[in-house]
């Protein structure tokens, strides 16, 4: 007696039956995300969970735990390492210091060049060129924006741009990254320089997502241009700005590149950062304490990422 299907139903194909265990979503969802769970855990949880033992100890030149000291790699950066810190001075100085200078001033003037540059290439008629000119320096290594500002700051007018600007002020020529107070600064420009393109870009970007609809109605109301980028523009970027503001101290606080290449932390330790300390105790021979610093160094990018990821919750349920 043969049977026939009901109408209207359809037959399952017939094949083979996959496990039991891909029919379930959250071990399916698990097998895509294993494979980046595992990268995760063997690049970064790993290392840092190895660094932060190391911060423990003292290491011989194998990098091998001799003896364990406790606390005593961050008693000594904050206490006795008077490159690191030093508080025994006004104003303070040290690497420390001067990531702290850095974090303001390179953080401040690239957002704000950035945010200019932005809203004054959407009023100009060359816009894609003025844009494409400012970012080329992000395009450029940061070894190799040290070597272009190495000859932009060289002491001999002859040779760099800015001293043979100024001389031919009748002014003297001056040692930009060979003195102490003013090498900082120095620096800082010159990376200001190679990184207000990405800030100029994110910016511009989310100034044409605003609807034009919305300014048009402002300009009908009677507002000006002023009015319209401090009350409609400006609130509407928060979440960009918060975005490319985290970009830029999370950049600032693992600085190195540019640095190591244009002074090598000098003139003396006038220059040094968090990065560069730790790369030259590391060359020293002195693993548990570099180790330390670099932990020093995650906890400060830590509460940036925190208020990164608390911002997007709340713009996403505020949305």
């Amino acid at each position: 007696m043969s049977s026939t299907a009901a109408p209207g139903s359809v037959g399952r194909p017939r094949g083979r039956r996959l496990p039991s265990i891909f029919k379930r979503q959250g071990w399916q969802a698990f097998l895509f995300i294993g494979p980046a769970l595992l990268l995760l855990l063997v690049l970064i949880v790993y290392p840092m969970i190895r660094t932060i033992i190391y911060s423990f100890g003292n290491t011989n030149s194998r990098l091998e735990i001799t003896r364990w000291i406790g606390f005593d790699n961050y008693t000594r950066m904050f206490t006795r390492d008077k490159s690191f810190l030093n508080l025994d001075v006004f104003p303070p100085s040290g690497a420390l210091v001067n990531n702290v200078k850095w974090m303001i001033l390179y953080t401040t003037v690239s957002l704000l060049l950035g945010l200019l540059i932005a809203v004054l290439a959407a009023r100009v008629r060359y816009e894609a060129l003025m844009k494409s000119i400012v970012f080329v320096p992000m395009a450029i290594a940061a070894t190799a924006v040290a070597i272009i500002w190495k000859f932009v700051y060289e002491p001999d007018p002859n040779l760099g741009s800015l001293n043979g600007f100024i001389t031919t002020l009748g002014s003297d020529p001056i040692a930009w990254y060979g003195r102490a107070d003013t090498v900082n600064y120095a620096l800082i420009f010159a990376y200001i320089w190679a990184s207000t393109g990405f800030a100029m870009v994110v910016l511009s970007a989310a100034l044409k997502g605003i609807s034009e609809e919305v300014i048009e109605a402002a300009r009908t109301d009677g507002a000006g241009e002023w009015d319209i980028f401090r009350r409609i523009q400006l609130p509407l970027l928060s979440l960009p700005i918060a975005v490319v503001t985290v970009w830029l101290l999370i950049n600032v606080i693992k600085v190195f590149d540019l640095i190591y290449v244009m002074t090598g932390g000098g003139p003396g330790a006038a220059s040094e950062v968090i990065a560069v300390t730790m790369v030259d105790e590391f060359g020293n021979g002195e693993g548990g304490y570099a180790a330390a610093i670099a932990v020093v160094m995650m906890l400060l990018i830590i509460p940036i990422m925190a208020f990164n990821v608390r911002r997007f919750r709340s713009e996403r349920v505020t949305g």
